[in-house]
C-alpha cells in the first residue's frame, strides 16, 4: 500500500460506527476490529471505531470496550468513539486509563427540538446541559468533536434556522470543542445551502474546523460535498458502501438513509486531482470486504464500474 503524502482533505471512515448502527444483526467483535484496522492501514487518518451507547438502545455496540482493547494502534490514525451522556464519557475515560482508549469522542446535539426529542430523548436545553457535562469530563483527555444533526433541515419540522446552527457552533467552541460537524441527517441540503452555511461558519468561527457529515438520502451527497469543498471545507465523513443512518431501533425518514459512499467520494476527489491519502486499490478491496461482512451488495457505484479511466494527475505539492 502506498498512500499519497500530504493529503488536501481529511476523511473519516464511518462504516464501523455510523454504518453499523443501522444493522439489525450484530457484527462480531473481531470482524469490527479487522475492518477498523484495515481502514487505518489504507490511509484514513480518522476512523469511527465504536460507540459507548446503551446496549439496550443500540445493541450493535455492546462490545465497545472489547473493540478498543483488541484494536491495533497505528501512527497517525485517530480513533473516534461516540458518547451519548456523561456515563459514556466515564466509560471512555476508564478505557483510556486502561491504555485502550479512543483518540476522539463525539458529542451530539440536534438543531431542531423535535429531532432532539425523538433521537436523543431530551429537549435541546437539556441536551446542551448534557453536552456541557460531557465536555467538562472529556476536556484534556480526548480530542472533542461536536456534531450538529439536522443542520440543513429536519424530517419533523422542515426548515432549520441557519443562525441557530451557527449559535450551536459557538456553544461548542466555548466548551473547548475545536472540530464541529454539520450533519445533513436526512439529505435535505442543496449545493447552495451547503456553501452558504459552511462559508458563514468559517467566517464567524475561524478557530473551529468544520466537518461535513452528509447522508445520500436523495442522491445529493456528492454534489453537496463538492459544494462544501468549494466553501473551504477540508474534513469529511463517509462510509464504505454508503451504509448507515439512524439506529435500527430509532427509525425516522424513509428510503435510503445511508452516508455518502466512501468509494464514490474518494474516486471523485481523485478524478478532480484532490489528494486524499487513500490507497484506491486497497479501498476497493476493503469495500468488497464490507459487502461480504453484511452479506449483500451495497451502494457503491465505483465498486461496480471501476475507477474513472480519465483520472486527473495529482496536484503539485
Amino acid at each position: 500500500m502506498n498512500p499519497v503524502m500530504n493529503p488536501e482533505v481529511v476523511l473519516c471512515e464511518c462504516f464501523a460506527r455510523d454504518g453499523l448502527q443501522h444493522e439489525p444483526d450484530f457484527v462480531p467483535t473481531e470482524t469490527k476490529v479487522a475492518l477498523v484496522d484495515r481502514f487505518a492501514a489504507i490511509g484514513f487518518p480518522r476512523v469511527e471505531a465504536t460507540s459507548y451507547s446503551n446496549p439496550k438502545v443500540v445493541p450493535q455496540f455492546a462490545d465497545a470496550t472489547d473493540v478498543l482493547r483488541s484494536l491495533p494502534r497505528r501512527e497517525g490514525a485517530m480513533y473516534k468513539a461516540t458518547c451519548a451522556n456523561v456515563r459514556a464519557v466515564e466509560r471512555a475515560l476508564a478505557d483510556l486509563e486502561a491504555g485502550i482508549g479512543a483518540s476522539e469522542v463525539s458529542l451530539l446535539v440536534s438543531a431542531s427540538a423535535s429531532h432532539s426529542e425523538r433521537n436523543l430523548k431530551r429537549s435541546r436545553a437539556d441536551q446542551w446541559d448534557n453536552v456541557r457535562a460531557m465536555a467538562d469530563a472529556a476536556r484534556g483527555h480526548f480530542r472533542m468533536v461536536g456534531t450538529i444533526s439536522v443542520a440543513f433541515g429536519c424530517p419533523f419540522e422542515g426548515h432549520v434556522d441557519p443562525q441557530e446552527v451557527l449559535r450551536d457552533v459557538g456553544r461548542f467552541r466555548d466548551l473547548g470543542v475545536g472540530l464541529v460537524t454539520l450533519g445533513d441527517t436526512t439529505g435535505m441540503a442543496t449545493p447552495e445551502t451547503t456553501r452558504a452555511l459552511f462559508r458563514a461558519m468559517r467566517k464567524d468561527f475561524p478557530d473551529v474546523t468544520p466537518i461535513a457529515h452528509f447522508h445520500d438520502t436523495r442522491g445529493t451527497g456528492l454534489v453537496n460535498y463538492v459544494a462544501a469543498l468549494e466553501a473551504g471545507v477540508t474534513h469529511f465523513d463517509c462510509a464504505m458502501g454508503g451504509v448507515g443512518g439512524h439506529p435500527a431501533k430509532v427509525q425516522y425518514g424513509g428510503g435510503h438513509t445511508g452516508n455518502v459512499c466512501t468509494e464514490d467520494w474518494v474516486a471523485l476527489l481523485d478524478a478532480m486531482g484532490v489528494r486524499t491519502g487513500i490507497d484506491l486499490d486497497a479501498m476497493l478491496e476493503a469495500a468488497r470486504e464490507c459487502e461480504a461482512v453484511l452479506g449483500r451488495p451495497l451502494h457503491s457505484r465505483v465498486l461496480r464500474s471501476g475507477l474513472n479511466p480519465l483520472r486527473a494527475l495529482p496536484r503539485a505539492a
